[in-house]
């Protein structure tokens, strides 16, 4: 896919951690991409004692009795058979990686975007791994990643190659209002960047409560990305990217993207993804629905000095085991190492207009 070569992105080694790093040292960057990728359980082999992480453990320490114990309340019997069974182990993680690594590096003829938000990470320490090991040439900064609250540790996070110029934020998600659910939500991680330019994009990464829950506990989520859009100096570009969990049928039978974002936030694959069916498939109802999407708005204060570049928005799908014969996404398969992540990544190419 020849849009999958866009070369607008020079690297930029050693600058992303230093708060009052330059953009000077990026050169010849006309154009900014930015991905949204949920990785699908990027968890590591080590057990977090604070997090519901026990399925994604080796299978050699899972005959401990306090190990069975925790698998015991899992009321869906093949999420319990994989907490007892699965073997998360290092070869396993090891696949997982490299694979996700194919699938990034699709973007910027082996560059990688230039930002990337991404979803279902477990910790900081997974990620950087991902970056240094893997993603080496691409030169990503550290990871961006603040430890959220929810109950499984899946956690929402950044990697970049543009200067970071202030401290990455969580806005926590406030369900106290669904008791039962609250454990099953992220927080939005906010981040901005430095432009080539020198001007300011604010990255906010999301990832919204699942389908199963109520429409409501999504709307609030809306509500709560817009009231942190609120916040943003008007002089900023912003970007969210992640996964909202809207499918198609709350798109197409509800007000929830009227309502909640388009007065907002120009949603980027309306305007730009001839083609595009959707970043992921719902196999019981074989549906597409673009689940992971990316909003955008403009600074105020800009005289479209960054804009959505023609044919800058597609779905990266070229890697060779992203999906099965019928064209549908195949989720990763640790058993037979098979797959990359049950979801699409999506990007954005923005462009500095001509002065």
């Amino acid at each position: 896919m020849q849009r999958l070569l866009l070369l607008g992105t020079s690297m930029a080694l050693a600058i992303f951690g230093q708060p009052n790093a330059s953009s000077d040292a990026v050169t010849d960057m006309a154009n900014v991409t930015v991905m949204t990728f949920n990785v699908e359980n990027l968890f590591d082999t080590a057990d977090d004692k604070d997090k519901d992480d026990h399925t994604y453990l080796p299978r050699s320490v899972k005959d401990d009795p306090a190990h069975t114990a925790k698998c015991a309340p899992i009321a869906v019997k093949r999420w319990r058979h994989e907490c007892l069974e699965l073997d998360w182990n290092e070869q396993v993680l090891d696949f997982k990686l490299s694979q996700l690594a194919g699938v990034i590096l699709q973007v910027n003829a082996g560059l990688g975007p230039d930002i990337i938000s991404l979803q279902e990470v477990e910790n900081s320490e997974v990620l950087s791994r991902l970056s240094r090991e893997y993603l080496k040439s691409a030169g990503y900064g550290e990871a961006i990643l603040i430890e959220g609250r929810d109950r499984r540790g899946i956690d929402v996070a950044f990697l970049s190659r543009l200067p970071l110029v202030a401290s990455p934020v969580l806005h926590a998600f406030d369900a106290s209002d669904f008791t039962e659910r609250q454990t099953d939500t992220r927080g939005v991680l906010e981040a901005t960047f430095e432009l080539p330019d020198g001007s300011r994009l604010t990255a906010l990464s999301a990832h919204f409560p699942a389908p199963f829950h109520p429409i409501e506990m999504r709307e609030l989520a809306y509500e709560h990305l817009n009231s942190i859009r609120s916040n943003i100096p008007l002089h900023h570009h912003v970007v969210a990217a992640g996964d909202f969990n809207t499918p198609l049928r709350e798109m197409t039978e509800t007000t929830i993207l009227d309502d909640h974002v388009r007065p907002f936030w120009t949603i980027v694959h309306e305007v730009d993804c001839s083609g595009c069916k959707g970043t992921h498939y719902w196999s019981p109802g074989k549906s597409w629905s673009f689940l992971d999407m990316i909003f955008y708005s403009q600074s105020a204060h800009a005289d479209n000095t960054w804009r959505i570049k023609a044919g800058g928005v597609f779905i990266v799908d070229d890697f060779p085991d992203q999906l099965n014969d019928d064209g549908t996404v195949r989720r990763f398969n640790p058993e037979a190492m098979r797959g990359v992540s049950d979801h699409l990544p999506m990007v954005m190419t923005l462009e500095r207009a001509p002065e």
